[in-house]
């Protein structure tokens, strides 16, 4: 793969020592780096390098910082959707919350070993294909569902899932704004809960690179091809909900609500708190934690339309 066809990141570091680890991993990786050394060179490369998918953007920079950067990043249309790592010396709980309202799903805490800022970089042009494939299928079936009021439906697949979640998000007012955490939760119902890969399994096949074949692998066991998880949405004059349950045997779901900072430099485990945090007003497991409920809101105007 030359450097035209290879995956374009930026990093971005004021320590040139640090910098020049950070290009090398990402070359010797298969990556094309860009480097910047603070967040001002990195806005001027973007708009000489509108085709980079990640950027691994240090938080403590002299001139424009990392939350500066991130900020100018979030307000222009053009770089909002592309990933950031960021590199953090101390991820604590109030950074962690910090950079993901901010818009940050990922953190480096220095220091680190170079597989995990590759499964980290892997993750976030995953993720990030996976949204954009997303938004894409929402945007071209957005007149489709809008007078639905009540529904059930059943899936097994990742691609169910993902397919389903493009389908339900058109029965809410903003289908942007749910649809990736629809994905993610009933991503969770398949993998999680039906297929009963554990946290520390999905760690370890994300960072081998495995985890959709073992998914697959285990799809195909005889015992799994009549499971299915459920999903039912009910429209009301003020409120749109769904409700998603797997046979599973449920989880510690509690720890999940929000992002750890012991979580925050695994390349997995963002689905719920980014649902809860970014997609719905109101997220509620239930019972075992082998069921979620998930609501947003509609003012008065926007269900009588709805409804009327």
């Amino acid at each position: 793969m030359d450097s035209q066809t290879r995956p374009k990141i930026l990093a971005v570091d004021d320590e040139d020592f640090n910098l020049d680890i950070l290009g090398e991993i990402l070359d010797d990786a298969g990556y094309n780096p860009v480097l910047a050394v603070d967040g001002r060179e990195a806005l001027a490369l973007l708009d000489l390098h509108p085709d980079i998918e990640v950027i691994v953007l240090d938080r403590m920079m002299p001139n424009m910082d990392g939350m500066a950067c991130l900020s100018a990043l979030k307000a222009e249309p053009r770089f909002r959707d592309i990933p950031v790592i960021m590199q953090t010396a101390a991820a604590s709980h109030d950074q962690v919350r910090q950079g993901i309202e901010a818009g940050v799903f990922y953190y480096l805490t220095k220091p680190y070993a170079a597989e995990i800022l590759l499964s980290l970089v892997r993750s976030a042009l995953d993720d990030a294909r996976r949204r954009k494939e997303l938004l894409g299928d929402v945007r071209r079936h957005r007149k489709v569902l809008g007078l639905l009021q009540h529904g059930t439906f059943r899936f097994r697949t990742l691609e169910d899932a993902r397919n389903l979640a493009v389908f339900i998000a058109n029965c809410f007012p903003e289908p942007e704004r749910v649809v990736y955490g629809l994905s993610e939760l009933m991503i969770n119902a398949v993998e999680h809960g039906n297929l009963g890969i554990s946290y520390a399994e999905k760690t370890k096949l994300v960072v081998e690179g495995e985890w959709e074949a073992e998914v697959d692998r285990r799809l195909a066991l005889a015992d799994q091809a009549q499971r299915f998880a459920e999903l039912t949405i009910e429209s009301r004059a003020d409120e749109v909900s769904v409700c998603i349950e797997d046979k599973g045997a449920g989880f510690a779901f509690q720890s999940y609500l929000e992002l750890s900072p012991e979580r925050a430099t695994d390349p997995h485990g963002r689905g719920i708190a980014t649902a809860r945090l970014l997609s719905f007003d109101t997220l509620v497991y239930e019972g075992k934690g082998n069921r979620v409920r998930c609501v947003v809101n509609l003012s008065g105007e926007e269900g009588s339309s709805r409804n009327g």
